[in-house]
């Protein structure tokens, strides 16, 4: 049985380990002659000199062979092995064909473990790369997502990943975030590919903006609704350093590759304080505020602005002031700079 290309294919086209591949494969040509030949005990090699899967049956040397699957004669056994004598076992080169049945118990015994190989080589080349970016080329759409090709695997980007109306093209490069590697694959892929998380957007910024790579400006908490707003609170570790103006870059060069990666998402830059007033007020740009008044018990915020803002600070379908309240973790209620409060007593049950 010449296995060679086989072997060698499986291990050049596939990048998996030669001995594990030609470990396989003896097992399962042994399992299939074990069931063929059910009392034998078998050995298996491969024969590196031919090429060749070379298999042998374990038999004890005696004078009269009474037992032709477990004993061979002396005079066969010397042409064999000239050392041997009676008593001793020596392996016999075992030729008698193998059915069609063992031989597709055996096929399949094959595939299934040099599948589980690959998977095992996925899954080590690439957990360590969980939670970063990669870039990849849409291969194909899906009913339930996106193939996407990252190097030599093919990754899946989930309808639930992908940003809301971003119209992905096959063929197009994009930038994704390995959300996860699966140890088994799963629909036939073992890498989830993300863009809509806050952390594809932090994997973008720390990508693209040096000072956040090294921690001199740290990103203190993103919340986003993906394809609409994101909003990053950032705070900067070198009193020398603008955290908002360092992402921005100069005439915006160092934050327009994050929102080209982004579909052209709006992204807030928010400088991150301690007090809340203060991190209510910028987290609802870009509406500007008049005031900002904390309940007593710190769970509520009530803004004043003039009516003209209520429209900037809401955002669409009310997306804006939900992010700035997730932002500055704190409820946040509006009222006209007047003073007259659209809630009859915001703090009634403070």
């Amino acid at each position: 049985m010449n296995l060679a290309d086989v072997i060698e294919s499986l291990v050049e086209e596939r990048n998996l380990d030669r001995d594990q591949v030609v470990a396989i494969v003896c097992s399962a040509v042994k399992i299939a002659h074990e069931k063929k030949y059910p009392g034998q005990e078998f050995v298996v090699v491969f024969n590196k000199k031919t090429s060749s899967i070379d298999v042998g049956s374990r038999k004890t040397v005696v004078a009269n062979v009474t037992d032709k699957d477990h004993e061979v004669g002396l005079r066969k056994a010397v042409t064999i092995d000239p050392r041997c004598s009676n008593g001793d076992v020596i392996v016999v080169p075992f030729e008698e064909p193998v059915g069609r049945i063992e031989i597709l118990a055996a096929r399949q015994l094959i595939a299934s473990q040099i599948k589980e190989l690959e998977e095992e080589a996925i899954y080590d080349e690439y957990i360590e790369r969980e939670g970063k970016i990669l870039t990849g080329v849409v291969h194909k759409k899906e009913r339930s997502g996106f193939a996407v090709t990252i190097g030599d695997q093919t990754g899946f980007l989930p309808n639930s990943g992908c940003i809301p109306e971003e119209q992905l093209r096959i063929g197009y490069s994009i930038k994704v975030v390995l959300k996860e590697v699966l140890a088994i694959a799963r629909g036939g892929y073992q890498l989830i590919l993300d863009r809509a998380s806050a952390d594809f957007v932090k994997c973008l910024l720390e990508l693209e903006i040096p000072e956040i790579f090294e921690g001199i400006v740290e990103v203190k908490k993103i919340v986003r609704t993906a394809g609409y707003k994101t909003k990053v609170a950032l705070v900067s570790h070198n009193k020398d350093i603008d955290p908002v103006g360092t992402c921005v870059g100069v005439g915006g060069v160092r934050i327009k590759p994050i929102l080209k990666g982004l579909g052209l998402e709006k992204v807030d830059l928010i400088p991150w304080t301690d007090d809340v007033a203060e991190m209510v007020r910028a987290s609802l740009k870009p509406a500007v505020i008049d005031d900002v008044e904390i309940s007593p018990d710190g769970s509520r915020a009530i803004v004043s602005l003039g009516d003209d803002q209520r429209a900037f600070a809401i955002g669409k379908s009310g997306q804006n002031i939900a992010l700035a309240s997730a932002l500055s973790d704190i409820q946040i209620s509006l009222e006209p700079a007047d003073g007259q409060p659209h809630v009859e007593d915001p703090f009634r049950d403070a």
